[in-house]
């Protein structure tokens, strides 16, 4: 198995989805600033703007659009600044999936099917942040390239069209279809020159030592055995692998390990020593002091914090 997938397969990676159909006409522009969660933009019909930051990307009919983490990004129609732009924030807390609409009128300038999933902010943190703001990366890319694109496309468009038992729970699969491969045809096509440390995932050495790490965090991994994993000699693996991820492996690990922990914490289900357990902590103290020097709190403090939250 390789590293993206045992990294993905330690959490159901979208969740709480939301779905809207978006109908526009004139003057439109709206912004929403959620965080912690992931769109997606599926164009039917027509044409529209997105704007995040300095970037802004012009989306057609057939397009699929990814951003990876919300911070605020604004949509307006083509020809507007996407100047006060009105807040979806609450709109669409309050909204059941169902039909937002910026005009009266029934002659449409676009309509867009907008899909909302939340995703698991700390263990995703390093990999979300290592993407662009907004994914297919470049405005030219056909996506028809990409066969589990234009499959997802047309399954979500069919969950659109009919109202059938199931429908939610199809469109947030198919929503992580397309974010997979959103995320592997932008990492497969980084240079091996790229300053991003997703580049370790298609390096032909590296690689070897990521995927044992993410599938078996709680084996006592230790530099001597993950360079053997890489095929490479110790002081060879150290500094390349600090080179392109920006730290040591056994520092990867460590911060691996308690990003599992702590999403395990959060789902309340096991007992405290099976998580330390469940990540390469033979003894309760090791585990506690470990964790509380990333997240300032045992995990007892932290679990419970989550709770209160909850």
């Amino acid at each position: 198995m390789d590293a993206l997938s045992t990294l993905l397969q330690q959490t159901q990676y979208l969740t709480k989805t939301q779905f809207f159909t978006l109908k526009t006409a004139g003057n439109w522009a709206y912004s929403i600033t959620n965080k912690n969660m992931m769109y997606f933009y599926l164009v039917q019909s027509g044409s529209f703007c997105i704007k995040i930051g300095d970037v802004l990307r012009v989306a057609y009919a057939g397009d699929i659009i990814m951003i990876p983490n919300a911070n605020k990004h604004i949509c307006h129609a083509r020809g507007h600044h996407g100047d006060n732009a009105k807040s979806l924030d609450k709109n669409i807390s309050n909204y059941d999936q169902g039909t937002i609409n910026f005009t009266k009128s029934s002659v449409l300038d676009a309509q867009l099917i907008l899909i909302e999933c939340q995703y698991d902010e700390d263990l995703f943190r390093p990999l979300i942040l290592a993407l662009p703001l907004i994914l297919p990366e470049h405005e030219d890319m056909d996506i028809s390239q990409f066969q589990a694109i234009g499959r997802a496309v047309s399954f979500m468009a069919l969950e659109f069209e009919f109202n059938r038992l199931g429908r939610l729970a199809m469109i947030n699969e198919w929503a992580s279809i397309v974010m997979i491969e959103c995320l592997r045809t932008y990492i497969e096509g980084l240079p091996e020159t790229a300053d991003n440390w997703l580049t370790v995932m298609i390096d032909p050495h590296l690689s070897k030592a990521l995927r044992v790490m993410h599938e078996s965090p709680n084996i006592s991994w230790t530099t001597r055995d993950l360079a053997k994993e890489a095929g490479m000699s110790r002081s060879g693996f150290t500094q390349r692998f600090k080179d392109i991820v920006g730290i040591p492996p056994l520092t990867y690990l460590t911060d691996y390990r308690l990003r599992i922990a702590a999403r395990r914490l959060r789902l309340q289900r096991s007992s405290i020593a099976q998580i330390g357990e469940m990540v390469g902590y033979s003894s309760h103290s090791t585990f506690s002091q470990a964790f509380k020097r990333v997240y300032e709190m045992s995990p007892s403090e932290y679990r419970k914090q989550q709770k209160d939250r909850n």
